[in-house]
């Protein structure tokens, strides 16, 4: 059976790299679209993954989209991962952050979807994810507002993506996780929380995958979870 084949960004290290291990181990072909395309990130080999130069601040998502194409000619997930987290206040005056936070954080992965769109719906069962954050849902602190702010457009992006895509069974979901024990989490916990505490990646990545490869039928819009009390979620 022909290998269906995941297009990731943020697949270096943390949560990215953990999905990217279990779609390989799963029987996915990967292609990671990372800055630095020099060699493969640990733990994946080339029979199963693929490294594409890609910087989510510099556009290029069809040239990716179209050599993924010729290469493998079919494309049935897209795994938005790559992410920016900023404390800086939402009243700051550097305009050029916050437009590098939305750029990478929200418009990179409506690029990469956008590039993607006829194969996921040639694919018949296309699948999109974008990692979002509870902190697209709530905000929880002034020190995560601005982060916030772009987190609730990553999670309207996957509800317009869910829109557009259901007549043609491309299914998208939001994934929206607290704290998780990562570079990035360690920063958001702010020493609150111990590693063994926070949601661990393998299980997430686990998460991320049974969602891809649910039954059209039983789409799951949002997907919201938590390591710690915290108000609704």
């Amino acid at each position: 059976m022909t290998r269906k084949i995941m297009l990731l960004t943020g697949g270096s290290r943390g949560i990215g790299l953990g999905i990217a291990c279990e779609a390989v181990r799963r029987g996915w072909f990967v292609s990671l679209g990372l800055r630095n395309a020099d060699t493969l990130p640990e733990g994946l080999t080339p029979d199963a993954a693929e490294v594409v130069g890609y910087d989510a601040t510099a556009g290029g998502e069809q040239d990716w989209v179209a050599g993924v194409m010729d290469r493998h000619g079919r494309i049935d997930a897209v795994v938005a991962c790559a992410g920016l987290l900023e404390h800086d206040s939402i009243v700051t005056g550097d305009d050029a952050k916050v437009l590098r936070l939305f750029e990478v954080n929200a418009h990179a992965p409506r690029r990469l979807a956008a590039a993607a769109w006829q194969p996921l719906i040639d694919s018949g069962s296309g699948r999109i994810v974008v990692m979002a954050s509870l902190s697209g849902k709530r905000v929880k602190s002034q020190r995560s507002g601005l982060y916030a702010f772009s987190k609730f457009a990553a999670v309207g992006l996957a509800h317009a993506l869910r829109h557009e895509g259901w007549d043609h069974g491309i299914r998208a979901t939001a994934i929206c996780p607290g704290i998780v024990a990562t570079d990035m989490g360690l920063s958001a916990a702010n020493g609150s929380l111990p590693v063994e505490a926070m949601t661990q990646v393998g299980d997430l990545a686990a998460l991320t995958l049974n969602t891809i490869e649910t039954p059209g039928t039983l789409c799951q819009a949002e997907i919201t979870f938590n390591c710690q009390l915290d108000g609704i979620f």
